[in-house]
């Protein structure tokens, strides 16, 4: 309109020739489209929406004429006061819900991230950062946008451009003026030539500190950035793509540097309510770990000393040292893994689903290994050690190993002595005395009995595997009678023999196996009475 009337203030001449009018920055408009405007922005308010205002004028309409338009709406107005709604840019116009929508999917983003390093370390290095003069210029690039809007923003752009320019040049200058007083000022001797490369080491080197100091300052401070709230609304709210906004930094900057203070204040609530739960769930953890691994680690120590029996037999020595890893140890080392993993875990601010089911899970050596590797520092060595040592055939370094570990976690263990050794040896004779005496299957029988006649003979308490109940059984003959000895052997003999039977079987009933399956095991049924006599009248005269 100003173009077409040649007049620098039009209004007056306007407001004769259109009396209804409304001046604007540009133009002149009728009350029916400021109507029309508060009519369709409000309609957005009301369904917790949003509204381009621009978008809705004629294509000559500026940003600044939509700016004076929604000053006139007075829906728009009355959302204002009473902070239903707010204005970015000049024209965006969002309704209180939509914008608290956006928070708590923000803050849902977050927690699904988990408040962690891990999720830290996301928020920061999603941000990508085009430029230094960016950095530079963002704390006063924001302030203008909320304060001048849109209109004045793509100015600011153009002048960014000129004062990076600018300073790139400036560096230039200071760098040849630089050469230039150094040329003047130094000679050509070597030593002089040598001054100038040790002082701009000495720079370089300040430069690369200041650097450092710069990144520890950012890994310091954990909350999210501005752009990692910009990039999640983007991808949380498609609206603002769908719409084609030409620059979605004239929104997404200002809504999120409002939202920031509130997502920071609902992500650190909920970190200090997750931390404070997770240190109570620690505390108990750990206690709850410490009491299961005395226990077991005891009995560990019990089975270890039994092994000394067998030491002048090597290969049945190893075979004794890798069933009590496989069968004692490797529940305990699951058993450890699991709870350091969620004590790691809760530690580093995870939200950690309590296990309706207390016991451990049995643990692959794979998975063992994995679960070391996310321990910290010297706790990972020391864990994957122990995986190490339980595959492989000495209980001593195992238990060495498994020493280290727990003492690293801050969880030592109690040393079998002579009085803990009586009283578990005790308690191991009991509980085994009333297996033997309860027991019905013929084959699971003679291992407990022959264990049980060790705890009598030779005061330990012997694991042992089938493949080694023969020689387990040797080694009584020279304390058992020569009744006794035959009844072990030839129990032992028709088990042997049984297994072996069940092992070939096809498995069909009329197979003529299945009658010599059916016999052996008939022979043993008959024995077992006398088997248990060899310990059950021992022990329940003692």
């Amino acid at each position: 309109m100003r173009r077409c009337t040649n007049l620098e203030f039009p209004s007056p001449f306007n407001s004769c020739r259109y009396p209804e009018g409304k001046p604007l920055v540009s133009t002149f408009v009728h009350p029916s489209m400021i109507e029309m405007l508060d009519a369709s922005t409000e309609d957005a308010l009301d369904r917790g929406s949003w509204s381009d205002s621009l978008s809705l004028l004629p294509s000559s309409f500026t940003p600044q004429d939509a700016s004076k338009m929604l000053s006139l709406c007075q829906s728009v107005q009355n959302a204002l006061k009473s902070n239903k709604a707010h204005i970015f840019g000049d024209f965006y116009v969002l309704s209180s819900s939509f914008i608290k929508d956006i928070c708590d999917r923000v803050v849902k983003e977050l927690e699904t991230l988990g408040v962690s390093g891990c999720a830290d370390s996301t928020m920061h290095a999603d941000v990508q950062v085009p430029n230094e003069a960016k950095v530079g210029h963002e704390s006063g690039r924001l302030n203008e946008m909320v304060s001048d809007g849109g209109a004045n923003r793509h100015a600011d752009k153009g002048s960014k451009k000129k004062k990076g320019k600018a300073t790139g040049n400036a560096v230039a200058n200071l760098s040849e003026s630089g050469a230039d007083n150094q040329e003047q000022t130094l000679t050509k001797s070597k030593r002089g030539q040598k001054r100038g490369k040790d002082a701009s080491s000495q720079t370089s080197d300040s430069k690369t500190g200041s650097k450092k100091e710069s990144l520890k300052v950012k890994e310091d401070n954990p909350s999210p950035s501005e752009d990692w709230i910009m990039q999640k609304i983007t991808a949380l709210v498609s609206d603002f793509e769908e719409q084609g906004i030409d620059d979605p930094e004239t929104i997404l900057r200002p809504l999120a540097n409002q939202l920031r203070p509130t997502i920071i204040s609902s992500w650190m609530e909920k970190k200090k309510a997750l931390l404070t739960n997770n240190a109570e769930r620690m505390k108990r953890l750990l206690d709850n770990l410490q009491k299961k691994l005395d226990e077991s680690f005891l009995n560990m120590q019990l089975y270890e000393k039994a092994l000394e029996l067998f030491e002048d037999d090597q290969s049945t020595s190893v075979v004794l040292h890798r069933h009590l890893l496989r069968t004692v140890a490797a529940p305990m080392v699951d058993m450890l893994l699991q709870n350091l993993d969620e004590h790691n875990k809760l530690k580093n601010g995870h939200e950690v689903q309590e296990a309706p089911n207390s016991e451990s899970v049995s643990l692959s050596p794979g998975d063992r290994t994995a679960i070391c590797k996310s321990f910290p520092g010297a706790l990972a060595n020391k864990a994957l050690a122990v995986v190490e040592a339980l595959e492989g055939k000495s209980v001593e370094i195992f238990m060495a190993a498994f020493r280290m570990v727990t003492e690293e976690s801050g969880l030592p263990l109690k040393k079998l002595d002579k009085k803990l050794e009586r009283t578990l040896l005790h308690s191991y004779r009991k509980e085994l005395t009333s297996q033997v005496s309860a027991e019905t299957d013929p084959v699971s029988l003679l291992p407990k009995v022959v264990s049980l006649l060790y705890i009598q003979v030779y005061h330990k308490a012997l694991q042992a595997p089938g493949r080694a109940i023969s020689v387990a059984i040797s080694h009584l003959k020279d304390k058992l009678g020569e009744s006794a000895c035959k009844i072990l052997t030839d129990y032992q003999t028709a088990t042997v023999t049984l297994l072996t039977l069940l092992a070939a079987s096809p498995g069909d009933e009329e197979d003529c196996a299945s009658d010599r399956i059916l016999s052996k095991k008939e022979l043993l049924e008959s024995q077992m009475l006398d088997l248990k006599s060899l310990v059950l009248s021992t022990s329940q005269s003692s």
